[in-house]
C-alpha cells in the first residue's frame, strides 16, 4: 500500500540456477510520511544486525534488495498461537536493538506533521468530516495522558501487519521487513499497532475494510504480552503482564489517529488501488468509539 514490489529472476551464465532479487519502486507522494534517507540508514543498520535483507543497490525511485526465500504471513497466521508466540519473541528482540541516532519518541511530532499535511491537502468537506480542526487538541490530550506514567522506549517497527512478517518454513524463524515507519517509540504503542492489525485482511476482495469483531480478546493479548516479556530473560508477574496490556490498549487510540491521518493523506497522494479514505474513516470511527471507555474522565481532566 506504499510501494510496488517485484521479484526479478534471471538465469546465471552456467544456467544451473536462477538469481533472484527484490526490486522496490517507491510509491508516489509517500515522502510526506518519512525521510527516505533515514529509512535507508535503518535498512542498512538492520541488515548489519542480521535482522533483514541486504541492500544491493539504489536508483532514483527505488532500490534493489536481497530476496528472502521465506513465506509472507497471512491474516490467519497472526491468530495461530504458535506463530504468534514467535512474533512476540521477535518483536521483543527488535525493540532491544541499539540503533543510531537520538532515542526520542517520534510518535507525537510525526502525527502533528501529518495533521498539518492533511489540512493542507484536504477539501473543506473532508476537513469537516474528519474533524481535522479538533485533532491538534486530541493529539495533545493523548500525549499528556499517555505520558503520565513510565513507558519503556524501544526501537519500534510501527507497521507490524502480517505482510511485513516473513517465516522460514524449515527453521520457523521470523524476519520483520519494511522499516519505512520504524523509529523509537513506547513499546506499548508497537504492541497496540500489532493488535490493531489483526482486524485487517489486505488480500480480501475489500482490502480496506476492517473487521473489529476480529480484534484479539483480553486472553489473547495477555498471552502475547507474557511471551513478549518472557523472551527478555525473566518471568513476568501477572501484574507486569496486565500493566503492559492496559498501556497497549490505551495506545490503540494513538494508533487509530496515526493511521487515520495516513489514510487521508494517502487518498490524495497515492495512486495505488486501495480505498484509503474509507480506511481512514474506519480508523477515526474506532478512535471516537473507544476513547470514552479507555480514557473516560481522564481525557477531560488532561485538557
Amino acid at each position: 500500500m506504499t510501494n510496488e514490489v517485484y521479484q526479478i529472476s534471471w538465469p546465471t551464465r552456467a544456467g544451473d540456477f536462477s538469481r533472484n532479487v527484490l526490486v522496490r519502486v517507491y510509491g508516489e507522494g509517500v515522502e510526506v510520511f518519512f525521510n527516505r534517507d533515514d529509512e535507508i540508514q535503518t535498512f542498512e543498520c538492520m541488515s548489519k544486525h542480521g535482522q533483514g535483507p541486504r541492500l544491493l543497490g539504489r536508483f532514483a525511485d527505488g532500490r534493489v534488495e536481497e530476496f528472502i526465500h521465506a513465506r509472507t504471513l497471512s491474516a490467519a497466521d497472526l491468530r495461530d498461537p504458535e506463530v504468534s508466540a514467535i512474533i512476540a519473541a521477535k518483536l521483543r528482540e527488535f525493540h532491544n536493538l541499539d540503533m543510531p541516532g537520538p532515542k526520542n519518541v517520534v510518535l507525537w511530532d510525526r502525527m502533528r506533521n501529518w495533521l498539518s499535511e492533511a489540512k493542507t491537502l484536504c477539501s473543506v468537506k473532508d476537513t469537516k468530516e474528519f474533524g481535522l480542526d479538533t485533532l491538534e487538541e486530541e493529539i495533545g490530550m493523548l500525549e499528556k495522558e499517555l505520558s503520565r506514567d513510565y513507558h519503556e522506549i524501544g526501537f519500534c517497527h510501527n507497521d507490524l501487519q502480517y505482510g511485513n512478517i516473513m517465516m522460514d518454513e524449515e527453521t520457523r524463524s521470523i524476519t520483520l521487513i519494511d522499516y519505512e515507519y520504524a523509529s523509537y517509540n513506547p513499546v506499548a504503542y508497537d504492541l497496540a499497532n500489532h493488535f490493531c492489525e489483526m482486524v485487517a485482511n489486505y488480500h480480501s476482495e475489500t482490502p480496506h475494510v476492517l473487521d473489529y469483531s476480529n480484534y484479539p480478546g483480553l486472553e489473547e493479548r495477555q498471552r502475547f504480552v507474557r511471551i513478549y516479556l518472557s523472551s527478555a530473560g525473566y518471568q513476568p508477574s501477572d501484574a507486569d503482564v496486565d500493566e503492559l496490556v492496559d498501556k497497549s490498549e490505551k495506545y490503540t487510540l494513538a494508533n487509530h489517529l496515526f493511521w487515520g491521518l495516513w489514510g487521508i493523506i494517502s487518498g490524495y497522494v497515492n495512486k495505488i488501488d486501495f480505498d484509503y479514505v474509507e480506511y481512514a474513516r474506519q480508523r477515526f470511527q474506532q478512535y471516537w468509539l473507544r476513547k470514552p471507555a479507555l480514557l473516560g474522565d481522564k481525557a477531560i481532566m488532561a485538557l
